[in-house]
């Protein structure tokens, strides 16, 4: 390939017709998710470390702490707290954890780590920030961790609400 003057000149290129010019996204890219009332969410990718499918037994409950914190995971020798996202945000639905696998999404900032346990993870978008309208109708309980929502449907029916991770990682809620 080296010596091969095709690769270096670029001739040769429309000998590829499945090679076609990548579109750029526009927005910015989310990850989409469930808690177990059935309300969506997203979490902008910059803010999170990495999404994990864990068995409910790696997850070790810990005593006297927080209702809302499910335990600790070990994940490649570093230790995360386990929250149930949903209940946090003050779903009245607490998480199934009698299932194989449990998503959960590890968000980070600076050196703080927490494991954000969802009901279903539906996967990356890139959404337009731009199109994000204050929240409306939310509980008192979820109102500080949100940033925005996008509502779309016919009649505004399906709503994707955007979550702050920080604001998440730095509440005083973990200490209740």
């Amino acid at each position: 390939m080296v010596g091969n003057p095709d690769f270096l000149t670029g001739i040769g290129m429309d000998q590829a017709p499945e090679i076609q010019e990548l579109e750029s996204p526009e927005g910015e890219l989310h990850l989409r998710f469930y808690v177990p009332s059935g309300n969506e969410f997203a979490l902008p990718a910059t803010g999170i470390h990495e999404v994990i499918a864990s068995s409910p037994e790696w997850v070790t409950p810990i005593p006297n702490v927080s209702p809302l914190l499910l335990g600790t995971l070990n994940v490649r020798g570093r230790v995360i707290w386990v929250a149930d996202l949903g209940q946090f945000l003050g779903d009245p639905s607490s998480l199934n954890t009698d299932r194989p696998e449990i998503p959960i999404i590890a968000v980070e900032d600076q050196d703080t780590i927490l494991g954000l346990a969802v009901d279903k993870i539906v996967g990356m978008d890139w959404l337009d920030v731009e199109q994000v309208l204050l929240p409306t109708n939310v509980p008192d309980s979820m109102a500080p961790f949100l940033r925005g929502e996008w509502v779309s449907g016919e009649n505004g029916e399906k709503v994707l609400r955007l979550l702050d991770s920080n604001a998440i990682l730095r509440s005083a809620r973990w200490a209740a």
